[in-house]
């Protein structure tokens, strides 16, 4: 059981972004969410699975959406509606406890990402809830059947939503996680892109089976690795890749990056010509939400379930997509997929052929 402070929270949600593969949600979103609740006197307290009785209630609360930007024509179709002052996040979760009439004791993350890690994060102190030391992805996710969770046959339902206006629903019967996906993608949409979510509600007994463990200490040791670099001035990709036993792929500065928000997905591809050790060669990543596939000079380099990581070199900073920018110095990297994505199942699910790519999972790893 460990009190966190300010600093590890820092090195956490920095370490959760550069997992996030060009998703996650908002790193700055997450450290002020973060920061506002140390302010008021709440604590995080993370916790392993062993820490917590078999029965207790565990809640998986997070955003789902696009990470677009928002459009003009998007702020002036919501912006007569009134916004909860509370987090969406809270109410869902309380909605949850009432619908169930028992107490949560613990919260875990939907994924690896400076957005929604911290809203897991968030709700747990505002709450008075335990912090998990785990999640069902190891990284960010597009979908909602993304997950170890779907892996391991858990149910999502019951699905409590809040959207930033206030309304809200319980889903109690939902046919997989697949069309739970669609319900909760469409609501999103009609919620400016975005939606609190609070589901996967089981007992600590079944969710520590169904996850990957010490997921938050292993993002944890790649924000620390990423800091103390960036501190002392040493090269921070090397650094995050030392940690994470990953491997570069390639760097230079961006030609373009072209995208939209399509069904509720910030869906995009970003063109990146080589310098110096790369100089007279191109890059490309396609991603939804987050990385999936990239080619070198056409041909496919590298593939989702592993990570395709990317860093802004100029700022020293992960880029959450779609913030390329024409001329940006980037470097493109990897790191390894956890190892239940990479099971038969978990290639189906999470897999480039699961995202309309006629090719098998392509690892610098295997």
């Amino acid at each position: 059981m460990i009190k966190l402070n300010k600093k590890d929270l820092f090195d956490i949600l920095y370490g959760c972004t550069i997992l996030g593969t060009g998703g996650g949600g908002s790193l700055e979103q997450g450290l002020e969410k973060v920061y506002k609740a140390i302010d008021e006197g709440k604590e995080f307290i993370l916790v392993d699975f062993d820490e917590l009785e078999d029965d207790d209630l565990i809640a998986t609360p997070y955003y789902c959406g696009a990470v677009s930007p928002e459009t003009e024509e998007e702020r002036k179709k919501y912006e007569k509606l009134p916004l909860v002052k509370e987090s969406p996040h809270v109410i869902a979760l309380r909605n949850l406890e009432k619908h169930i009439g028992r107490e949560i004791k613990a919260v875990i993350s939907t994924e690896l990402g400076g957005g929604n890690t911290a809203v897991a994060f968030e709700v747990a102190a505002q709450t008075g809830k335990y912090i998990v030391d785990g999640d069902p992805a190891g990284r960010s996710v597009p979908e909602l059947q993304h997950s170890t969770y779907y892996l391991n046959n858990v149910p999502i339902q019951p699905i409590s939503l809040v959207n930033d206006f206030g309304e809200s629903i319980i889903i109690t019967d939902v046919v997989d996680d697949s069309r739970a996906e669609d319900l909760v993608r469409a609501l999103a949409i009609v919620s400016n892109n975005t939606i609190a979510v609070v589901d996967h509600l089981n007992i600590s007994r079944v969710l520590k089976n169904s996850v990957i463990r010490g997921a938050i200490s292993y993002a944890w040791k790649i924000g620390k690795a990423f800091n103390s670099a960036k501190v002392e001035g040493y090269d921070v990709v090397d650094a995050v890749v030392k940690a994470g036993d990953g491997v570069k792929l390639f760097s230079g500065r961006v030609i373009k990056n072209q995208w939209v928000t399509e069904k509720g997905f910030t869906v995009g591809e970003v063109e990146i010509g080589g310098e110096e050790d790369y100089k007279g060669h191109k890059y490309k990543i396609w991603y939804k939400n987050e990385n999936i596939i990239a080619w070198r000079d056409e041909k496919v380099d590298i593939t989702v379930p592993d990570l395709i990581c990317a860093m802004d070199m100029s700022r020293q900073e992960p880029i959450l997509n779609p913030h390329f920018e024409e001329g940006m110095n980037v470097v493109i990297y990897a790191l390894p997929a956890p190892v239940e994505w990479t099971t038969k199942k978990g290639l189906e699910v999470l897999g480039p052929r699961s995202f309309g790519f006629e090719t098998d999972w392509l690892s610098p790893f295997k």
